[in-house]
């Protein structure tokens, strides 16, 4: 019987980690239990959730600032529960979205050369879910269109231009654990508890097709592999034991095809790059991170080789195609967050080795950059595009320059403590449709709620000080009889 080696330009990738003086070393990174990545890059910035004595708290890094970092370093604030998730607009790398415990999503602005003092004001505070938010997305072609999904079994579609949810899909049963958009952003994937997968209309909210997903109740995720029309999932079967699937969105009766990994218990995050075809695939307490090529015919993916390494991860970020050194030949670029107590994100390349530091043309494709192909209101209309995308050749130096188009100023947030920014004629519009109606009613709950627990604080302030009162009576007049004689006096 013959055999047959099959070729791949990819076959002898590795992953090449940064030298001790090229991390970043110091960071007290979140300890939470949340399956989450808890780390954002784009070439500007590295954001990391972090641990606080209260509230929740992200410290946002300049790249080159690298090494030991300060104890003191500033950091964002402004959330008063655990931040759970963290991601960069992807047309402004000065702008980053946050959610919270505390069921509010924020979008910051970081200045050019990073912050000199603790973020606290946001320049826009969305509320709408009821318990916590787990999960932020930026659509990947729409400008300032914004996804959050939370405990509420809710997910809302926010235009962050005008700060209202267009939005609210309440087909979901139980925790979402993950969702992801196709490349045009025109349709949604997510996963859930209930263990099904649903492929959703995100302007309009409807389930397009559903299907039976990990028979494993752990948490599973979700992403498109590009432009195939096909999904990727992660996560365990009945037995526990790790696995990855392959589905045709078209039809999720059943997977095209599935692998089984190991039988370790933390949850995997899959990671995609549509330039080179490559999935990647990291455990969480994984010190290892597996990579595979994608193919369109059976059996749908080859084994390429494993990253190893002795420290487990507590996170991952990556950065995007912009950022990368095509000198190095560089494909991707992880951003892995060590667990213990190291407090160490330390960046991992995955090289494809070549001769030569030219450009290599076959491995970097035309990719998308940082240059919205739609509006808000163009996106909301039911228009569709692909993303405008870029060539990796030479020094990339954008023309275009994003900014975030909000009815605010950019120093000064729009929504403070639930409350609005906009005067009383704005308050007394009627909304114009059941979205509108919604947004306003989640408004109001929260102005009550805020204002109940003011309230509240007051009246315990009160009661402080009565007893404080008491307290210096008796210690100044210990009876009635040196009372009259200091009042004589």
């Amino acid at each position: 019987m013959s055999w047959k080696l099959r070729s791949s330009k990819f076959r002898h990738v590795y992953g090449s980690p940064a030298r001790r003086e090229r991390c970043y070393e110091g960071l007290r990174i979140s300890r939470s239990a949340h399956e989450g990545e808890f780390c954002a890059v784009n070439p500007k910035f590295l954001a990391v959730v972090t641990d606080a004595a209260c509230g929740g708290c992200f410290t946002v890094i300049r790249l080159d600032e690298t090494g030991k970092i300060d104890p003191m370093i500033p950091k964002v604030i402004g959330h008063q529960g655990a931040v759970l998730d963290v991601k960069w607009n992807p047309f402004n790398d000065n702008v980053i979205a946050s959610c919270s415990e505390d069921t509010s999503v924020r979008i910051w602005y970081i200045p050019d050369d990073g912050l000199e003092d603790n973020l606290s004001e946001p320049l826009m505070s969305l509320y709408g879910h009821h318990r916590r938010v787990t999960n932020v997305l930026w659509h990947p072609t729409a400008e300032n269109i914004l996804l959050s999904s939370a405990y509420d079994h809710k997910i809302l579609v926010w235009n962050v231009n005008t700060g209202q949810a267009v939005t609210i899909i309440t087909c979901h049963t139980d925790t979402i654990y993950s969702m992801a958009f196709n490349t045009d952003g025109s349709v949604l994937a997510t996963t859930c508890k209930d263990r099904r997968i649903r492929v959703i209309d995100p302007r309009t909210g409807s389930v397009t097709r559903e299907g039976q997903g990990h028979t494993g109740l752990k948490a599973s995720k979700v992403l498109f592999l590009g432009t195939s029309k096909r999904l990727l999932t992660t996560g365990f079967n009945k037995l526990s034991k790790r696995e990855f699937r392959i589905w045709e969105m078209d039809d999720l009766s059943r997977p095209l095809a599935h692998e089984d990994l190991d039988s370790a218990s933390g949850a995997m995050f899959p990671f995609y790059d549509n330039d080179t075809h490559i999935l990647f695939i990291a455990g969480k307490g994984d010190g290892n991170i597996r990579y595979y090529e994608i193919v369109t015919e059976k059996p749908y993916f080859y084994d390429l080789a494993e990253f190893k390494s002795s420290f487990p991860q507590r996170g991952l970020g990556f950065m995007p195609k912009r950022g990368l050194n095509t000198k190095r030949c560089e494909i991707f670029r992880f951003y892995k967050l060590h667990s213990g107590a190291r407090g160490l994100c330390e960046p991992v390349s995955m090289i494809v080795p070549r001769r030569s530091d030219q450009f290599q043309e076959d491995i970097y494709p035309d990719t998308p950059g940082c240059r919205p192909s739609l509006s808000a209101e163009e996106w909301l209309g039911g228009y569709n595009r692909p993303p405008v995308l870029m060539s990796l050749r030479g020094h990339y130096n954008p023309s275009y320059t994003p900014k975030l188009h909000l009815n605010v100023p950019i120093t000064k947030p729009m929504f403070t403590n639930g409350h609005d920014g906009m005067d009383a004629t704005d308050n007394l519009r009627s909304p114009k449709t059941e979205n509108e109606l919604r947004s306003m009613v989640f408004r109001q709950e929260e102005e009550i709620r805020n204002l109940r627990e003011e309230l509240k604080s007051r009246d315990v302030r009160i009661r402080q000080l009565e007893l404080e009162l008491q307290n210096y009576k008796k210690r100044e007049y210990p009876d009635n009889r040196d009372r009259e004689e200091s009042m004589e006096i």
